[in-house]
């Protein structure tokens, strides 16, 4: 696929190298599946261990548990590449980083050892349960629940809208749940981590999207779940903490899906417009059209300096919660709009399941969603601003 990009000027030789194996990975083993993952919206296991072995999920991780020790920034480029060629596989990188993120931050030794490995070495893919079906953005309003009776917890409760759940390589689902009240009358959350296949722990219906339809999303069940007190994560009551201190990187790495969903329709466009004829001349020459790429390059570009400055200032130790929400909601409004002028511009074809512009747009709103909509996301920029 022809790309239209030039890397910033100051990013280092490095970053040029990672973003070119994994361009050559996505167009050579990702594009020619995309139709039929999208068509019987299956996982990509072959894919995924063939990411796993080139590095790309466990990037920005410690090398004692099989990651690579790489930056943020290298992270994000991996993403907007996948994504450029399909949401839904760069989506299940995006969600096992998030569980990938937690055990590495909070985990002991031994769960690292035993769950944070298999994750970054492509064994297993993770999976993090947070909301539920009266929780989604209100996530202090979360129903699961967790009591101790001694020596194990035991869980019960439901959670919906669950990113690579049920799939035949699951590993850890860390999951939030409430464990108590706190003096203040407010509950008290703490996460845990539920490996595939504990007694009392089901997956529900597969959940069918508009959208990341290769992504396989369920409705998560907990009855009666006993699990030993070791697999709680990090401190007691720590749960929303723990989990809201992630959601920030989760906004940079949806905002990474995101541009890679911009610079895929720019570049989708400008081949098309180059080969297409109508009225007895190329569609490039049309300026309407030529006004449509030149907007989609525009946001592209603003889009790429928001993020890769949000991801900087996390690989700096620097505070990030504002450029992480200003760039999400950014990228994710410009893809969404960018999926419709790619649409619009190829025409009846853009409406064929087969043209990858047909399903860029589901994969496109999607990600107005996930990770905080963008309302919630108007919130708390405005809420910083005015404090």
């Amino acid at each position: 696929m022809m790309t239209s990009l030039k890397q910033p000027h100051w990013l280092g030789e490095q970053h040029a190298m990672i973003r070119e194996a994994v361009r050559r990975f996505a167009e050579k083993e990702i594009a020619p599946q995309s139709e039929t993952l999208w068509e019987q919206e299956a996982f990509p296991y072959t894919l995924w261990r063939q990411a796993c072995e080139l590095g790309f999920t466990g990037l920005p991780y410690p090398e004692q548990f099989g990651g690579g020790g790489g930056d943020w920034l290298s992270f994000v480029i991996v993403l907007e590449e996948l994504a450029r060629v399909d949401c839904a596989v760069a989506n299940a990188l995006m969600a096992n980083a998030t569980v990938a993120s937690l055990l590495t931050n909070y985990g002991t030794s031994a769960q690292k050892e035993r769950f944070l490995k298999p994750i970054l070495d492509g064994t297993q893919i993770g999976a993090i349960g947070l909301s539920e079906p009266d929780a989604g953005s209100d996530a202090a309003n979360i129903a699961t629940r967790a009591r101790f009776d001694g020596e194990r917890w035991v869980i019960d409760g439901a959670k919906t809208f669950i990113s690579n759940s049920g799939t035949e390589i699951g590993g850890p689902t860390v999951i939030a749940a409430v464990t108590g009240t706190r003096p203040d009358g407010r509950k008290e959350i703490s996460n845990f981590v539920v490996p595939q296949g504990t007694p009392g722990f089901s997956k529900g219906r597969k959940l069918r999207k508009i959208g990341w339809r290769a992504s396989i999303t369920h409705e998560l069940f907990f009855e009666q779940c006993a699990i030993p007190a070791d697999q709680l994560l990090g401190e007691r009551g720590a749960g929303l903490r723990q989990t809201l201190a992630q959601i920030s990187t989760g906004r940079i790495l949806i905002g990474a899906l995101a541009l890679g969903i911009l610079q895929g329709s720019l570049d989708r466009s400008i081949a098309y417009m180059k080969e297409r004829r109508a009225f007895g001349r190329p569609l490039a020459e049309f300026q309407g059209l030529q006004f449509k790429v030149a907007d989609i390059a525009t946001h592209a570009h603003a889009a790429r300096l928001m993020l890769y400055d949000a991801a900087a200032l996390k690989d700096a130790g620097a505070p990030f919660d504002t450029q992480a929400s200003q760039a999400k909601l950014f990228a994710s409004e410009h893809a969404m709009t960018a999926a419709h002028q790619a649409l619009q511009i190829h025409g009846g074809y853009g409406v064929m399941a087969e043209f990858p512009v047909a399903r860029a747009f589901g994969d496109a709103k999607v990600l107005e969603i996930v990770e905080g909509t963008s309302e919630i996301q108007r919130m708390i920029i405005a809420r910083t601003l005015l404090a």
